[in-house]
């Protein structure tokens, strides 16, 4: 698994709407790259050990990393509804060290939310199956819930007889 600053890196290097990254978006694109690796790839990018919150999956890792890394730079600014938003960006010039399955993932992951806007992007992340299979304020096992929803992809197909 990645260190969480690797992906960090790649993720704000790569999304082309700067303006949108904020630490929750940031948060949660993690959140879905590492569900869609452990759906292709049977594990997750990072180490992150995520957590169902109020809010959908969230965790303090991502914000503490950026905290704490020079890299990174925080611009605390308004969000549209005039609450406090913190936008995350890159302040050096530096390169992500992912392999070529992790970049795919992060990749495949930008490539489907870059158009979203904000609601639009928290329905999908609610709509991923560990969110929809889990209670509020319990941990997502991803690894887990990926071997589950790939099994259920194909119970469902071997009962309509298209395997």
């Amino acid at each position: 698994m990645k260190e969480l600053k690797e992906i960090l890196i790649y993720i704000l290097d790569k999304y082309p709407y700067k303006d949108e990254m904020s630490n929750a978006r940031l948060t949660k694109l993690v959140y879905l790259s590492d569900w869609y690796h452990a759906i292709h790839n049977q594990e997750q990018i990072t180490a992150v050990k995520w957590y169902f919150d109020n809010y959908g999956p969230f965790v303090w890792d991502i914000y503490n990393a950026v905290k704490e890394d020079d890299v990174f730079k925080v611009e605390l600014t308004n969000n549209y509804y005039g609450g406090e938003k913190k936008l995350i960006s890159l302040d050096k010039n530096v390169n992500a060290n992912l392999t070529s399955l992790e970049a795919k993932s992060v990749d495949r992951i930008i490539e489907a939310t870059k158009t979203l806007n904000w609601d639009s992007f928290i329905k999908l992340v609610y709509s991923t199956y560990p969110i929809l299979k889990s209670d509020k304020y319990t941990s997502l096992d991803l690894v887990k819930n990926a071997m589950e929803f790939n099994e259920s992809k194909t119970n469902k197909s071997n009962a309509h007889g298209t395997n």
